[in-house]
């Protein structure tokens, strides 16, 4: 498979600055296209597709400050990173409030180079993937890009389908980590029994069955990053193991004889309030203060909702192009109803919601028709009680897939654990439902 390099326009009117550039971005095993003035860069930008523009602050006929505005005009998420000489660092502090990424100071090192494009890259491509105009979902990404840089352990809060194990990929392609494993390990979709060995590790004949040697999610996490997501699903006895390879960075296999010593970025996610879970014997509150050191708390689409058409176009695309079909967007009364729904399964029940649409789909547009399916039961909970519209959810899409609890908790957004639960309770509630 061939994979598309990384483009990156350089303008400097320096002949010699332009070759050294190019050689060095070369070296990076990225694609570089040379401008010996703004005029000419502005004209390539119109007609090429860049990941990153390097530009020059003084310049003739036009600045470095006077493009990155031009360029701000054409293409507003294209990042820049200016060069100056030491002189005009005032200069270059200006083009960060213009929007410049970041700006190197004369003379700069091959190192200090590299450093700065691939973080500007890495940070763009996983900006890509969370979509969001909401000024406080911007200033979480800002505050996951501070933490990004320190080894912090860091709890993700929100409602299933919020996007935290986004957000936790997100921090680990910032981090100095990225190079290595992002591993997650969804605590809930684990049986207690198999939880232990999953995450340590066990020896050959550590139990029946044990025909092997077996590496835990720590060990391949070594030196990376581990999420352990729906951490409050962790059985008690297991956190007490947990919290002692957080305290002494090792670990031991089942059957070992000696620790394994660990270097692993923990991010934890949760659905649930941890502190709560603590009060009612849960969750241990020794492992909550030393996992809840920096918490993060991602809102619910319903609180978001001017992401709603951003993200309904993205999935558009997305799932268009995976039926190939040509849909070129959504019907003033589809947008509309898709901004008036509850979306208790968020981000995820949207995403679900979209691509069942554009199966349906057989027209240019997707219309509100395309997203009601057998008896209007879509539209219909929209009127309903909040639980009994859970209720209502929940039960069709049993009924959608034929009553697999895996794929409806897939579908959902909720762990398998949680449709049992509801599944018990609506039996408590109505024996005929047995």
């Amino acid at each position: 498979m061939l994979i598309k390099k990384e483009h990156i326009l350089v303008v400097d009117d320096d002949q010699q600055m332009r070759q050294a550039l190019t050689e060095a971005i070369r070296r990076l095993d990225y694609e570089v296209t040379v401008s010996a003035s703004g005029k000419d860069a502005l004209a390539k930008l119109r007609n090429h597709d860049f990941s990153l523009v390097i530009t020059d602050m003084k310049m003739p006929t036009m600045s470095g400050l006077e493009l990155l505005r031009e360029i701000k005009q054409l293409s507003p998420k294209l990042p820049v990173l200016v060069i100056t000489a030491f002189g005009t660092i005032e200069n270059a502090v200006e083009t960060m409030k213009e929007g410049a990424v970041d700006y190197l100071l004369k003379p700069f090192s091959f190192e200090k180079l590299q450093k700065a494009i691939d973080s500007i890259i890495k940070k763009d491509k996983s900006l890509k993937s969370i979509i969001t105009i909401n000024s406080e979902m911007q200033k979480i990404l800002k505050l996951a890009e501070s933490l990004a840089a320190t080894d912090i352990t860091v709890v993700i809060y929100g409602e299933s389908g919020t996007g935290k194990e986004l957000l936790a990929r997100y921090i680990h392609s910032l981090s100095k980590r990225s190079q290595m494993q992002f591993i997650a390990v969804n605590c809930a979709a684990i049986p207690e029994n198999l939880l232990e060995a999953e995450l340590f590790g066990y020896e050959r004949g550590a139990f029946t069955g044990a025909l092997d040697k077996k590496l835990g999610k720590f060990e391949l996490a070594n030196n990376g990053t581990l999420l352990l997501d729906e951490i409050a699903e962790m059985p008690l006895s297991l956190q007490a193991k947990l919290l002692r390879v957080l305290q002494e960075k090792e670990i031991d296999r089942i059957g070992g004889k000696k620790p394994i010593p660990i270097d692993v970025r923990v991010i934890v996610t949760t659905n649930k309030e941890l502190q709560k879970q603590c009060a009612e014997g849960r969750f241990r509150e020794d492992l909550f203060y030393r996992l809840n050191v920096f918490p993060i708390k991602l809102l619910p689409l319903r609180e978001r909702k001017e992401d709603i058409p951003l993200l309904a176009e993205h999935f558009l695309k997305v799932f268009s192009a995976s039926f190939s079909k040509k849909i070129r967007g959504f019907s003033t009364e589809a947008l509309e109803f898709l901004k008036n729904q509850p979306w208790y399964g968020n981000v995820r029940e949207l995403e679900n919601l979209i691509q069942r649409a554009v199966f349906i789909c057989e027209g240019e547009e997707v219309r509100v028709d395309d997203f009601l399916f057998e008896e209007n039961t879509f539209n219909k909970r929209v009127n309903g009680k909040l639980k009994d519209m859970e209720r209502e959810l929940i039960i069709r899409t049993l009924k959608e897939v034929k009553g697999n609890k895996t794929k409806a908790a897939k579908l959902l957004g909720v762990s398998v654990r949680t449709i049992r639960n509801k599944l018990n309770e609506y039996r408590r509630e109505n024996p005929a439902l047995a």
